[in-house]
């Protein structure tokens, strides 16, 4: 009898679920009763009507899929109405699109590095920009989070070519980069800079136009933004900001835009909605980051430990990755989706709760999420 080419795939299902750390599916129906706090919905839009509408109309005349690639089917003129007020709303030069905000940072990181080029690259970084780093070929440096003086050093021993990234907002436990300081280190070797906001977009900034904007960045020659419109924007999809060079490469050079199916229209339509959404409704920014606030403000006054957020990213800690998924199991049968971070999702090795501070969640939605999730604590 031949061997089983797949069992050391069941000594490593032991092994998780021996640490608590196994992974499952969980589909949810179109009507489904929870109060969500798990989804990164941040400002409502994923269910507005005119986003959902702009969805469908973008399929009804576009049809279901984009057909091809970017470069010979799969770019409509939808898709360049978006890139055009992507840019403008978020002040860059120029934007691309792409098919989910993991293939844009996959493409800036891999387009903008390689061999012989140097990454400097914030422990605390998406996995996507970690990937990213990997498969550039560059000479990596991981510093430590959130630390300007750490990428200076860094920057110092290269001579060559260099990018510095760093997430905007962190998704772990939704603290903010010190974009301005980490700009300063990057310009004092000529470095450039890349910032993932993806949790920035639609939350910082004026009216909502990103952690970029907020910084003072945005358009600068040396800087580079992916964001993600899966989140704020109520869509799905994402893209690459910055001079218009830059763009132009990622057109000629970035895999995952020359060899993936172009977003669907129907995405596409979506986020344009959405974002039009956001720049006549300003407000809706502002509220996200007020219901952060409150979310904190309350959940440690009941004596949960949860870092101040610098977004719409509310992180309660847990005592271990077991308390936590039993912590997030309570939740839901009590009426509450929540995220749960564990191993090896966490750099730090902590494992959390996370909150989306939605902008739309009411003064009664807040407070029952709070009573939930304090209710529910493990007591160790």
């Amino acid at each position: 009898m031949h061997q089983d080419p797949f069992e050391w795939i069941d000594a490593q299902h032991r092994r998780r679920r021996r640490a608590g750390l196994v992974r499952t599916l969980r589909p949810r129906p179109a009507d489904c009763p929870l109060l969500d706090l798990a989804g990164n919905d941040y400002l409502g839009l994923a269910r507005h009507p005119e986003v959902t509408a702009a969805a469908a109309d973008a399929a009804r005349r576009w049809g279901a899929g984009a057909t091809g690639s970017r470069l010979v089917t799969g770019t409509t003129e939808l898709h360049a109405r978006l890139e055009d007020r992507l840019r403008a709303f978020c002040g860059f030069e120029a934007a691309l699109v792409f098919s989910c905000g993991y293939a844009a940072n996959l493409a800036a990181v891999t387009a903008l590095a390689g061999p012989g080029a140097l990454i400097v690259s914030d422990a605390g970084n998406h996995a996507s920009l970690i990937d990213g780093c990997r498969l550039s070929r560059a000479e990596t440096a991981v510093v430590a989070h959130a630390a300007p003086d750490a990428v200076r050093a860094a920057l110092a021993v290269h001579g060559g070519p260099a990018l510095a990234v760093t997430d905007s907002v962190f998704s772990v436990d939704g603290d903010a980069a010190p974009l301005p300081a980490l700009a300063a280190a990057c310009r004092e070797r000529g470095a450039a800079l890349l910032v993932d906001d993806a949790h920035g977009l639609g939350v910082l900034g004026e009216g909502g136009r990103g952690a970029p904007y907020a910084a003072g960045l945005a358009g600068a020659r040396d800087v580079v933004a992916t964001v993600t419109l899966s989140k704020s924007l109520g869509s799905q999809g994402g893209a690459v900001l910055g001079p218009a060079k830059v763009i132009d490469q990622l057109v000629n050079a970035a895999r995952t835009f020359i060899f993936d199916t172009g977003l669907a229209p129907a995405a596409a339509g979506a986020a344009l909605a959405g974002l039009e959404l956001l720049a006549g409704e300003p407000g809706r920014a502002a509220r996200a980051r007020t219901v952060a606030g409150e979310l904190h403000a309350r959940l440690t006054a009941a004596g949960l430990v949860a870092p101040r957020p610098s977004a719409a990213v509310v992180s309660v800690r847990a005592p271990s990755p077991e308390a936590a998924v039993r912590w997030a199991a309570d939740c839901r049968g009590a009426g509450l989706a929540v995220g749960c971070f564990r191993p090896p999702s966490v750099p730090d090795g902590v494992s959390r709760l996370r909150l989306t501070a939605r902008a739309d969640l009411t003064e009664q939605q807040m407070e029952r999420a709070v009573a939930t999730v304090v209710g529910t604590a493990p007591l160790a």
